[in-house]
């Protein structure tokens, strides 16, 4: 199952759980998806949280107490599961939300702008800084 934050045209937030992406989307398509507290059928998908279980089998550690880190820890471990598509992220984010790629999760480089685009077009995306490893900071 995979739970989406969703919103209305009257701005009501609720979730929805499906089995996929593309059984969210269909259901969309089919008029399925509905408001529950207004019964709008014109709605879409949040950003969404992203949801780790702690400890984290990848880290295989419980969570640090140093902030900087976990987030050290938690942003490379996303990239050891992301797939690099380097410059051309914006272009392929879009490919894959259009169900012309493969659905992966992936990483890259992209402008503010061009987030800022894909959000618009529904496309979720999350920024992160790729830290610098601690021999790089002295």
């Amino acid at each position: 199952m995979i739970i989406f934050d969703l919103t209305c045209s009257a701005d009501h937030r609720f979730e929805g759980w499906f089995r996929s992406a593309e059984d969210f989307g269909q259901q969309e398509a089919d008029g399925m998806v509905l408001c529950p507290y207004c019964g709008s059928h014109e709605v879409k998908r949040l950003p969404s949280a992203v949801h780790l279980a702690s400890p984290t089998p990848a880290v295989g550690r419980p969570p640090e107490s140093d902030p900087l880190a976990a987030a050290r820890a938690f942003i490379e471990d996303m990239i050891r599961h992301s797939e690099d598509v380097g410059t051309a992220f914006a272009d392929e984010a879009r490919r894959i939300h259009y169900r012309e790629s493969p659905e992966r999760t992936i990483r890259g480089v992209a402008t503010a702008d061009d987030c800022a685009a894909l959000q618009e077009e529904g496309i979720d995306v999350l920024r992160l800084p790729r830290p610098k490893k601690r021999e790089e900071l002295n």
